[in-house]
């Protein structure tokens, strides 16, 4: 079965449809630099609108947020060191992607 609304998937392969903000926490939380260094969020469809993922940083203790949307031509790029902000305002950001439908 397929997300409702989007699905999270990480560098190692662990999938998670229409994650909550705690889901990301953990998906976010078990980034490392060997194996496992990004996570991406995207609606489940064949050609998306819009993308967020999350990458750590050479030094585990900051990731780089990216955010593009293309029905608003919005193209976002930024860092943060807390994982439950970024998990809390990437399901906000994607909320408001959902709420457009």
């Amino acid at each position: 079965m397929s997300a409702q609304y989007y699905g999270a998937r990480s560098e190692n392969g662990d999938r998670i449809d229409d994650p909550s903000e705690d889901a990301l926490f953990m998906m976010i939380s078990d980034l490392n630099n060997s194996d496992n260094t990004f996570v991406v969020v995207q609606p489940d469809e064949d050609d998306p609108v819009w993308f967020t993922s999350v990458a750590v940083l050479d030094d585990e203790d900051a990731y780089e947020i990216v955010r593009r949307d293309t029905t608003c031509n919005e193209h976002g790029i930024t860092m943060a060191t807390s994982v439950n902000d970024i998990a809390r305002d990437l399901t906000i950001w994607m909320a408001a992607r959902d709420s457009r439908r």
